[in-house]
């Protein structure tokens, strides 16, 4: 079986309980782009309440969905309440939803997007249908999934098993990833005139504000958000305040993701620095080594770009945290996901309110997922 067009996939999940809490048990449906079936979970879970059924319904849904490859995820569901705080627009309040909402959100972080929508029960019925079969004591279904030789002849209970790992399949098992949501700020006046933008603190101007905006949209699809990182300057902070109030999550200031000191030439473009220091200019392009005239060279932001992401991986290890900051820090990061040398600093680009999507696992291997999407802000 495969995905919908660009391993896009729509996963509809329900659960219910006779008795609240009394005979439980949970329903899923992966459906390609055309409605078409490409997975169904079906499972008693003895006695729980209608909301852990939802939540172990939610779980056997995008469990399903990584199995067949899945990039993208369209989940949907007639739980407002596991919507709404996968979403992270409500809080995890009750005890024994913490944990099922963690491991939804584990499960989450494997796919490139997540967005979540409520619908109406009836719009619900194929997964409603296989959550009343099993609440009739209809045996385990698991259908659409790469089962190995060991688990081939029996599927009982195996809908439910929690993922080991977020890894890529052609990696080793190690453990979850911390996800990194690099985003860069929105427009600035320097960036429209190209110029060479570090350590001023130009603000936001109407079309960042709005890049801003739209950014926070594009991250709060990848499902909930554990913290939020940012550069001290204002271009980034104003970004990263938006992604706060979108998500509900409060914004933590890291002085080692702000930009590149480039000293005398802060506020040149390109043309009016190579006319004025030719060769310095010239040379610093080709050696991260080198600073400009009373700036900082890559390799110093580099080690102190290290220190943040040491600090971030460190403090919330296994979670997902949107970083806010500019053009070096971010290939930087990428750099430090990739494991490859400095060109990467001079090759590639970035565009203003880009998202990158990088994740670091426990034994410092790492799987860049996303790099430069803009496709959220149209024209």
């Amino acid at each position: 079986m495969t995905t919908g067009r660009d391993g896009r996939v729509t996963v509809e999940a329900d659960g219910g309980s006779r008795g609240n809490p009394g005979p439980a048990g949970y329903g899923a449906v992966v459906l390609d782009d055309a409605g078409s079936v490409l997975a169904e979970r079906r499972e008693s879970i003895g006695t729980a309440t209608n909301n852990v059924a939802e939540y172990r319904g939610l779980i056997a849904g995008l469990e399903a969905a990584r199995e067949l490859g899945a990039a993208e995820v369209a989940v949907r569901m007639d739980s407002k309440l596991v919507v709404e705080q996968m979403s992270g627009r409500w809080k995890v309040k009750h005890p024994d939803m913490i944990p099922l909402q963690r491991r939804a959100a584990e499960a989450a972080r494997s796919f490139d997007s997540v967005s979540w929508t409520w619908i109406p029960r009836a719009e619900n019925a194929r997964a409603d249908r296989l959550a009343n079969e099993a609440m009739d004591g209809e045996p385990a279904l698991l259908t659409g999934a790469a089962l190995s030789e060991s688990t081939s002849g029996s599927t009982s209970g195996s809908a439910s098993q929690p993922a080991t790992t977020d890894r890529p399949a052609w990696q080793s098992v190690s453990g979850a990833a911390t996800r990194l949501i690099l985003l860069r700020h929105g427009q600035t006046p320097l960036s429209v005139e190209k110029r060479y933008s570090g350590r001023g603190n130009p603000d936001l101007t109407d079309v960042g504000r709005a890049q801003a905006a739209a950014a926070a949209e594009r991250v709060a699809r990848f499902g909930p958000i554990d913290a939020i990182v940012s550069s001290p300057l204002a271009r980034a902070r104003d970004t990263a305040e938006a992604v706060a109030a979108r998500v509900g999550v409060s914004v933590r200031v890291l002085d080692d993701l702000t930009e590149t000191d480039f000293g005398t030439w802060e506020g040149l473009t390109f043309a009016e620095v190579s006319a004025r220091d030719g060769d310095a200019h010239r040379r610093w392009m080709g050696d991260t080594s080198i600073a400009p005239p009373e700036g900082e060279s890559f390799d110093a932001v580099r080690a102190r770009v290290e220190r943040a992401l040491a600090t971030v991986r460190r403090e919330h290890a296994g979670r997902t945290v949107v970083v806010v900051s500019h053009v070096t820090p971010i290939k930087t990061l990428l750099q430090l996901g990739l494991d490859v040398g400095p060109s990467i600093l001079y090759r590639l680009h970035l565009d203003l309110a880009s998202v990158s999507v990088v994740d670091f696992y426990d034994d410092d291997a790492a799987s860049v997922r996303l790099v430069n999407d803009t496709s959220f802000l149209g024209g």
